[in-house]
């Protein structure tokens, strides 16, 4: 019986001083990855609305050139 307590122990510190640590790190990890993807899907978003306004300042100025025309 003691030897199975001392097995049980073992497993007890091995769980909390290596396993818990580790998953610990890989969720932070994981948490920069997806910090990180924020940060590069961000230029993405702006290229997008300037994209769009770019658009509407063609049309504008298209619909000025017909006027003048």
């Amino acid at each position: 019986m003691q030897e199975v307590k001392q097995t049980v122990s073992k497993i007890d510190m091995t769980l909390e001083n290596e396993i818990r640590v580790n998953i610990q790190r890989v969720a932070e990890g994981h948490l920069d990855l997806s910090r990180n993807l924020h940060e590069a899907m961000r230029p993405s978003n702006e290229v997008e609305m300037l994209a769009i306004k770019v658009r509407m300042l063609e049309t504008d100025v298209k619909e000025l050139k017909e006027k003048i025309s």
